[in-house]
């Protein structure tokens, strides 16, 4: 499949402010720059200080000091004011879904935490969608059925699916694309170290690469049409561990040092593996982590095993 380089398009600098105010509502402790920045590691230092900087000009964000260093902490009476001349129902279901957070909630369970009737409760979902309070997403657990959020918050990846999904359908052909050019570089890196002539350990040692790395090679590419995170990029990563093509270390790191979360970075390299899968463990059969309740008649069978099918198809 040809490679169809996209540029990435400037972020929006609302998008910027959205994305800062939904980590302080994940962490109402407070954050630090360093969070923003792992978050966000494609954002420039500039574009992340004009976001901060305009929050706490237009008071949603307030800026204290800590042991570790500055923290911004969203404004505890930044909602009070939206939900004035509300009735007492009303602050309850916004209440409810506050709550929530970014994964969203059922009416079901609003219904149930709340104790009111469900033609209510729908009443006042759509009032406070005509005031753009909240939103309703559709969930890729359940593609039937919505989840409703704060309006400014983005949806957790497992309410969208991330960047594997789109409309609810998972990309396959892209995370291969994925996985293949992440492999590809690990490759590239590993092979470089072992023409250098040097010693053993400093061969292997230059063979790794951080997941920072990887990340940042696969934007460089520009082949995703979507954001992609450095936690996109090592999940992509495990897959590869899991396929026994790559190895992973961690190793102490400074505080600070980009790519490093909790003093601690991730390293992939390449490997050949040095004896062949034998052939039962090629099938899906070995590696099933149901292999045990699988029988024909139950509920897990190779009768209506969806694996099993595309295995021999294929």
């Amino acid at each position: 499949m040809a490679e169809v380089k996209v540029k990435p398009e400037a972020p929006d600098p609302l998008e910027i402010e959205n994305r800062i105010i939904e980590l302080c509502h994940q962490f109402p402790h407070g954050i630090t720059d360093q969070v923003i920045q792992n978050e966000m590691p494609h954002m420039e230092a500039q574009q992340r200080a004009m976001a901060i900087n305009r929050l706490l000009s237009m008071g949603q964000l307030d800026l204290l000091r800590s042991n570790t260093g500055l923290l911004y902490r969203i404004k505890e009476s930044q909602n009070t004011g939206k939900m004035k001349g509300s009735d007492n129902q009303e602050k309850l279901v916004y209440q409810i879904i506050e709550d929530a957070g970014n994964k969203g909630i059922w009416s079901r369970d609003i219904r149930y935490k709340s104790n009111l009737p469900l033609t209510e409760i729908n009443k006042i979902l759509k009032n406070l969608e005509s005031k753009k309070l909240i939103k309703a997403v559709k969930s890729v657990a359940a593609s039937k059925k919505k989840v409703y959020m704060l309006y400014n918050l983005q949806p957790d990846r497992s309410v969208t699916g991330g960047a594997w999904y789109s409309d609810q359908d998972f990309e396959s052909e892209f995370v291969e694309v994925l996985n293949q050019q992440s492999f590809k570089f690990l490759q590239t890196k590993a092979e470089a170290a072992r023409e250098s002539k040097q010693n053993p350990m400093i061969q292997r040692n230059s063979s790794f690469a951080s997941s920072h790395e990887v990340w940042k090679y696969i934007c460089e590419l520009g082949i995703s049409k979507v954001e992609l995170s450095m936690e996109d990029i090592e999940t992509i990563l495990n897959t590869l561990i899991y396929d026994g093509k790559v190895e992973i270390t961690i190793i102490a790191a400074k505080e600070g040092t980009v790519g490093s979360v909790d003093g601690q970075m991730k390293l992939y390299r390449a490997v050949n593996p040095i004896v062949q899968p034998a052939g039962l463990v090629r099938t899906p059969c070995g590696l099933c982590p149901v292999f045990d309740d699988c029988h024909e008649g139950g509920e897990i069978s190779p009768s209506n095993c969806i694996y099993m099918t595309e295995w021999l198809e294929f």
